[in-house]
């Protein structure tokens, strides 16, 4: 087995946070077969929707992005101006001018209430962390993985941030878990050095012999069930699909030039075009309790090249109807600027989160959150709502149920009342 460790992150609550992924090597080929077994064991369904779900680690500050105060005193509202988009009423940040030029094609929630956590369990699940310690709520990628299935030799779940708590497939098996093709796990979708095709159709052929030995003594016929698992796991080292959709050098370089310094979000888009149902990335890092606006001025022009870039290229593509966006982070930060540093500090009473695609409504703000961004004006939403949303976007029901380890029924969601703007 390999081990796979993702980035480093530590937040304020000195807690680390380390991805990892364990997969099997070459020469261990039935170890992805299993995991494939494991996949399809309880039966899957397909859909052609696919998300991708941007994940800003840390806590962005809905005060200084999509939610602008300034009649707010200057303690609240900030640096920042807000400008005018292309559909009347809506403003956003000075730093989003390319949102700002294709609003109609993005839409924004400005109502959302959090927890106060570090930890993306409940914008991937629909659930908190410590809920999710007893519970083992799957998240989104992971549902998307079991329904969707994996008929070819493409990952339906692929994460380029690692594995975390929020991309844990809970109690539906490790067989959901997401493929992390970070870092050295690249090398693991490439044939071994002095390893050919015909060494794997030769090996292919020896485990064949092997299982046949097998088969025939097991009455349950699970040897040969094997056989198709076992398969598939050599044809994705052999293909390489995965491996060219990683591949940038593939992508036309002026493309590649748009979106330098943030190639994750090509990546992704790449991902999706293969047929993977749900990429999660992440972006920059947002616990600013100090150097809020200094960061931010660093960060958020990224974010704005990132998202109009990806939104742009998937409606160019004819992809706009059947990939879904999210782009958000655990809780808001306080309206109210510190005295450290022009710093905010968490906020869990009221965040916002930027949505397009998937066929849902675009072109509106919605929600409001009171004068000062403290907390919720008007239509107050929870996270849940709008995962049962994005749920709805590709065509699966929030209601439908799983049996979880004890073979007890769990929804998808509990809340499961969608954002009807949206729809």
């Amino acid at each position: 087995m390999l081990t796979i460790w993702g980035e480093k992150q530590r937040f304020c609550d000195g807690v680390t946070r380390r991805g990892f992924l364990k997969i099997g090597a070459f020469g261990a080929g039935l170890t992805l077969a299993e995991m494939l077994r494991l996949r399809a064991s309880a039966g899957t369904g397909s859909s052609p929707k696919s998300a991708i779900m941007i994940y800003l680690p840390g806590g962005p500050s809905h005060m200084d992005m999509y939610d602008l105060k300034p009649d707010a005193p200057k303690e609240f509202r900030g640096e920042f101006k807000p400008i005018p988009t292309n559909v009347p009423g809506v403003q956003i940040c000075e730093l989003f001018p390319l949102q700002a030029r294709m609003w109609d094609k993005l839409a924004v929630i400005r109502s959302l209430v959090s927890v106060e956590e570090h930890s993306d369990s409940l914008v991937m699940t629909g659930y908190s962390e410590n809920t999710n310690r007893i519970a083992h709520h799957p998240s989104f990628g992971a549902v998307v993985s079991k329904l969707r299935g994996s008929a070819t030799d493409i990952p339906p779940f692929v994460s380029l941030r690692g594995s975390t708590v929020g991309t844990e497939p809970g109690y539906l098996g490790v067989g959901h878990r997401p493929f992390t093709p970070d870092g050295p796990g690249v090398n693991n979708l490439r044939l071994a050095s002095g390893v050919n095709t015909k060494s794997v159709v030769d090996r292919k052929s020896l485990l064949h012999t092997f299982d046949s030995i097998r088969r025939d003594i097991d009455a349950s016929d699970t040897m040969r069930g094997m056989d198709t698992f076992a398969t598939r796991a050599f044809d994705m080292v052999a293909s390489g699909t995965v491996r060219k959709a990683l591949d940038l050098t593939h992508e036309d370089p002026r493309v590649r030039d748009r979106y330098k310094g943030i190639e994750s979000f090509l990546t992704a888009r790449r991902l999706i075009e293969a047929g993977v149902g749900c990429v999660t990335l992440a972006i920059g890092g947002w616990d600013t309790h100090s150097s809020n606006f200094k960061t931010l001025r660093q960060q958020l022009p990224q974010v704005d090249r990132g998202i109009a870039n990806l939104i742009q290229d998937l409606y160019d593509r004819g992809l706009d109807k059947d990939v879904a966006t999210v782009m958000w982070g655990e809780f808001g930060r306080t309206p109210k600027i510190n005295n450290s540093d022009g710093g905010r500090d968490h906020w869990s009473p009221v965040m916002s989160a930027l949505v397009a695609g998937g066929g849902l409504k675009m072109g509106q703000a919605i929600g409001a959150s009171s004068s000062r961004g403290e907390h919720p004006k008007d239509r107050p939403l929870q996270v849940p709502q709008v995962l049962s949303t994005l749920y709805h976007a590709l065509g699966i029901d929030p209601g439908q149920t799983f049996p979880n380890g004890n073979g007890r029924p769990m929804y998808i969601l509990d809340d499961r009342e969608p954002v009807i703007e949206l729809l």
